[in-house]
């Protein structure tokens, strides 16, 4: 790729600091934007029952968006919304676009494009079939075996949702480790 090229790309990138608690997609709208994350932490959450669930977190250098909402244009099943004050960049869908139609010639570009994308849904099926296999306290551990930035900078309330626990359960798998070290 050019330097003039990529100049190009770079271009069509936008660059914002939003604080911690900004919602960035509300669950119903379309999904126009693609974010990267230079800095800070968000989370994918959805309702249900009046209960907030998270599905899953995202860091430095890694992008999020509804993806079903993002590519398919249908009402974003999720809440997408920093936890820390974070630095981001985003694209818009339609910039995105050319963009992806201009790489399907460079098969590097493209073959990290789907990396990425199935890494997303790969940790979308672990997660999911943890839940059917693993007791919350061997989700808890893996946890902090696969994914120590999430103990590290999420708050337990968080957590606990991302578990699928009560923050009371996740102060009792906490002790009981404690206890067994």
């Amino acid at each position: 790729m050019t330097d003039e090229k990529w100049n190009e790309y770079i271009c069509y990138f936008n660059r914002i600091e939003v604080p911690a608690k900004t919602t960035l997609l509300e669950e119903g709208e379309i999904s126009k934007k693609l974010f990267i994350i230079e800095k800070g932490c968000i989370r994918v959450w959805f309702n249900h029952n009046g209960k907030d669930l998270t599905s899953q977190f995202f860091f430095e250098n890694q992008s999020v968006a509804s993806i079903e909402s993002f590519m398919k244009k249908f009402p974003s099943p999720v809440f997408v919304e920093t936890i820390e004050p974070s630095v981001l960049w985003w694209i818009s869908k339609n910039d995105l676009d050319k963009i992806i139609e201009e790489i399907k010639e460079i098969p590097e570009l493209r073959d990290r494009l789907i990396d990425m994308l199935f890494q997303r849904t790969f940790d979308y099926m672990k997660h999911f079939f943890s839940f059917i296999k693993d007791s919350p306290t061997q989700r808890y551990l893996n946890l902090i075996e696969e994914k120590p930035q999430i103990v590290q900078r999420v708050p337990q309330h968080y957590i606990a949702s991302y578990l699928g626990v009560s923050t009371v359960h996740l102060s009792r798998i906490k002790s009981k480790l404690v206890q067994n070290k």
